[in-house]
Order: structure tokens, then sequence, then C-alpha cells
């Protein structure tokens, strides 16, 4: 059974709640503290910000700008509060929050389970940074599987990491369950929830650790590199030690300016997932409908529907059935690369659907085939084990023309590759 509470939670509600932080000057937007350093009154405070006896939790002081920076910490706040964590701290991209997040909970020959369908690039770095670097060794395997997952913990397991909705396959992590094996055996369960923000929230159900690439969908305008950390008190502040923490010493620290610019989207994250989520919804039901091979876990036929329709939050404070929906990214299997390719520069180049890019979450619709770009880390065996066949296209759409506009787009591009075959046919 689910781990979360009675109440219903809301992460828009809550982040309404920690947002209330005014501008210096009375300004109703926070401050840019774009300072690098910090003064102090008495010469002796600066020794006990350096042994950890103070800080911005602690008597309000700064110490650096690799470190806490009033900016970056506020947004911080703000991201805990939507992911139902004690604390939350924000990093210069994705893959710095991840991987900070795994060299923290991870020491020299120690182990990691790992879902055998991830973004390419934390597949690299659990296959082949890690053990290289640090002698840290990961086990992938399918996520769904969780008697596989079992079987694949050893005494130096230290994390089992997953994608809350898998990249690019859509599998759909059963975090109750995982965090119960995780804990049984004395590891801890991480989530990157890029996929699904406002969603779902994984600590709600288990999950030690949630990481964002706000790059995606938090940032909504495909500008910004971003990611963040988020977990209890004692984790983030052990990221940010002077002496073992990775995110201190490693550095991949946010500017101001762009946790000035996050703080001010996210309070129409929820919206945007909203939409996001319907137009995928209405795409995926109506290519299915038509037999055209679809994965989207907002479909019946999804393994994992009941169990994501199950972890959604409600948009309503006091709970109901209306959710933030399923997710706004569907994948389609043209069979082929060759497929797959065709139907991208039709769907860009004759009818300006979207873009072949790479990345997700923006307002405008981005496709790729995963195969060759977003996935190409693995080898194919790997793609083959996670199911990542040559023609699939990732669709994450966008927000821009009408849906039917874009349905009549899609439903064109997909016919014409299919040999003229059609949904009105």
């Amino acid at each position: 059974m689910p781990k979360q509470d009675k109440d219903p939670f809301n992460p828009l509600v809550a982040m309404a709640r920690a947002r209330h932080e005014f501008g210096e000057h009375g300004g109703v937007n926070m401050s840019i503290e774009a300072s690098t350093t910090f003064t102090v009154l008495m010469a002796e405070t600066m020794p006990e910000i350096f042994s950890g006896q103070r800080g911005p939790d602690s008597g309000g002081c700064y110490l650096y700008g690799r470190s806490f920076n009033p900016t970056v910490y506020n947004l911080g706040r703000q991201l805990a509060a939507m992911e139902s964590t004690e604390a939350g701290y924000a990093a210069s991209s994705g893959m710095g929050a991840i991987a900070s997040t795994l060299m923290q909970l991870c020491d020299a020959g120690d182990h990691v389970v790992a879902s055998n369908t991830v973004y390419g690039g934390t597949f690299a770095l659990l296959r082949e940074f890690f053990p290289l670097k640090s002698g840290v060794e990961t086990t992938f395997v399918d996520i769904s599987d969780l008697a596989a997952v079992e079987a694949a913990i050893t005494p130096r397991t230290q994390v089992v990491f997953a994608e809350a909705i898998s990249n690019p396959t859509l599998v759909v992590a059963d975090i109750s369950k995982l965090a119960d094996i995780a804990h049984r055996h004395g590891a801890r369960l991480v989530i990157d929830n890029t996929f699904s923000p406002m969603m779902i929230t994984p600590t709600r159900f288990g999950a030690d650790v949630v990481c964002h690439s706000l790059t995606k969908f938090a940032s909504g305008a495909s500008d910004i590199i971003a990611g963040a950390v988020c977990g209890s008190n004692d984790f983030v502040r052990s990221l940010m030690d002077l002496h073992t923490g990775a995110l201190m010493l490693l550095g991949p620290t946010m500017d101001p300016k762009v946790a000035h610019e996050i703080s001010l989207r996210l309070p129409h994250l929820g919206l945007r997932m909203s939409e996001h989520s319907r137009r995928a919804q209405v795409m995926a039901e109506r290519l299915e409908s038509w037999g055209v091979p679809v994965r989207y876990p907002g479909l019946a036929s999804h393994p994992q529907h009941e169990l994501l329709a199950s972890m959604l939050n409600p948009q309503g404070e006091m709970g109901g059935e209306k959710t933030y929906g399923f997710g706004g990214i569907f994948a389609i299997d043209m069979g082929t690369m060759e497929g797959a390719n065709r139907l991208m520069e039709i769907l860009q180049n004759e009818h300006s659907f979207g873009f072949m890019a790479v990345s997700l979450g923006y307002f405008e619709t981005l496709m790729s085939c995963s195969s060759s770009t977003t996935s190409s880390e693995l080898d194919e065996e790997d793609k083959l084990a996670a199911g990542i066949s040559p023609g699939l296209v990732r669709i994450s759409i966008g927000l821009t023309g009408s849906l039917e506009l874009r349905w009549n787009q899609l439903e064109d591009a997909v016919s014409r590759v299919r040999g003229g075959s059609s949904s009105r046919a």
C-alpha cells in the first residue's frame, strides 16, 4: 500500500505557502543576490560558519556563493515544498544533482541497483564513469520486476535508483514497493522525478531523495540548464559539508539569476503540466484506437496505468478526482529508424508541428529518435533489454497551436509513413 498520508497533498498549494519571501525592498518577488561572498559584522562569526555552527538555517549567515546563496537557497525551499521534503538544493544541471547525490550516498567500492531504462547520461554515469573513477558498481534491472530488484541487492548496495516515469520507455516505478525493498536492506531509494513534477510526490511513498532536471518541465522554455536535489535536512547539509560535501566540493552551483528565473515559473507549473497531459492523453488514445504502437501511462492498456493513477496528486487542496494528468510525453514506435526519421522530418519541415531536438518539457513540441540520441549511450543489448527499439520516437507534446491542429498534423505524418492508412479510413 502507498505510504501517502491520509490528507491529500497538493504541491501547488505547498509551493504557494513557501513562496512568501519578499524581496529585500518589499518586492513581491524574491531578490536576486548576486554576491559571490558575504560579510560578517564580528570577526569571530567567520570561524563559526566554517565549522558549521552557523549557516542560513542556523543564524542567517552565508559564506560563499558556491555554498548557500540566499536566492538559490530560497528556490530550494520552494522545491522542497513541491516535493514534500525538509530541504532542497538547486544545482547547475540535472546531471550535477544526480551525480552529487549518488556520490554522497556511495563510497568507493559500494554498489547501486538501478533501472535499466534511464536517461542516457545517467546510464553512462553509472555504467562507465563511476566504476572507472570511484569503484562504485551498478547492476541494472527491469525496475518493474521487483524480484529482480531484490535479487540484485548485495551487502554493498547503498542506493536503489529509478526514474518515476522512465526515459524514454515510460515505465512507471512502484515507489512504495521499491522503498520497502531498499529500506529492508539498509539502502536509500533515489527517484528522478523529471518526467512527473507536480503529478506525483515520491517521498509520500517512501523515497528518500528526489532529483530533478529543472531544465525540462520546471523551466518550460528550453532556455535554462538546472537541477535539484530534495531530501532531509541532514542529507542536504551533508551535500554542503566543507570537507566531504559533493555539491560543495564539486561545485555544480546554480547561478542566482537562474534561480530567480525558475522561481517565477514554478507557480504555473501545475497549469502547464495539466495541459501537456491533456494533449498527450488525447493523442495517445487516438493513436491507439488507430492501431499505432504507442506508449503512454494514461492509457488503460499501459502495464502500470493503475499504479500511476494511484500515486497521482489531486489538483484541489481538499482532494477530489482531478489530477495533473499522466504526463506530457508519449512514444510512437515507427518500426525502423528510417520510419522514425521520416515521421519527424514531415512533422517539423512540412507541418511545423514541433522540432527534432533532444530535451523535453518545452512549450513547443520536441521529438527525438531515442535509440540514436538520448539513449545512444546504451549498447544494442542494453537497448533491447530496456525495450528501446530503433524506431521509437519520443514526443514531448507542446502547448502551442490548438489540439485539433496538432492532431491533424500528426495524423497526416503517421499516415504517410505507414503507407497511406489513416485513422479516418
